[in-house]
């Protein structure tokens, strides 16, 4: 898509130690802050992408979205958002993940990205539908959205109790999910990608990795103490 960029990592080539080797980019697991610090600009650099430029959120699985035009200012606390949008060609955004969604959106036309953290709990409370309503608010079409959604644990490996699943599957029938043994499940990504097609995002692609069964991958469900992993969205 012209203009439009994407990027989705996974945990090599950083310079983080075990147990969240090598390329974590959150900060907030416990890994040492100069390694992820060292780790984001190596990633950003690599992408053509000024590290300063980047936006991060303070994730809380939640649907509150932010419309940014430029980084976070330094003296001011990143706020409680699980998606950022923005109408600033050049500025990146960013989304962390270790199972969850990552899901990157863009309106070429209208000049309008967005990055949403979709986890089981946000996807339930909607926040995709937010960051496309806040991506319209700014003169973007959802005929026109570009969606891609990155490394996530799949439905065959989200194993959930059943009123859990129930609990989903009431709000979005079509996380509905079996796990490949055979138990109750959800699956994030198709409830994402629902949630799209109603919006009238038709330009939708999704990645073919399940975290949990890559070892390439960081997954919180399969190490606990693990690194995360990001997406990236951008328009030049």
């Amino acid at each position: 898509m012209s203009g439009a960029h994407f990027a989705f990592t996974d945990r090599w080539g950083g310079v983080s130690a075990v147990p969240y080797e090598e390329l974590n980019l959150g900060g907030a697991v416990g890994d040492d802050p100069d390694a992820v610090l060292r780790n984001r600009e190596l990633t950003a650099k690599s992408l053509g992408v000024d590290p300063a430029r980047v936006v991060w959120m303070h994730q809380v699985h939640g649907r509150d979205v932010a419309v940014v035009d430029g980084p976070w200012p330094a003296d001011q606390e990143i706020p409680a958002v699980d998606a950022v949008v923005t109408a600033e060609r050049g500025l990146a955004l960013a989304v962390l993940t270790a199972d969850c969604t990552p899901v990157l959106l863009a309106d070429p036309v209208a000049g309008v990205v967005a990055a949403a953290h979709a986890g089981r709990p946000g996807m339930v409370a909607g926040v995709v539908p937010a960051a496309v309503e806040a991506m319209v608010d700014l003169g973007a079409e959802p005929g026109r959205i570009v969606a891609r959604t990155g490394p996530a644990v799949c439905g065959r490996c989200y194993e959930v109790p059943a009123d859990m699943r129930a609990d989903v599957a009431a709000v979005e029938p079509a996380a509905y999910a079996v796990t490949s043994w055979g138990t109750p499940a959800v699956d994030v990504t198709a409830g994402v990608h629902a949630q799209l097609e109603r919006l009238g995002v038709r330009d939708r692609e999704q990645s073919p990795v399940c975290t949990l069964e890559s070892g390439d991958h960081f997954s919180y469900r399969r190490d606990r103490v693990t690194g995360r992993l990001a997406g990236y969205v951008w328009l030049d």
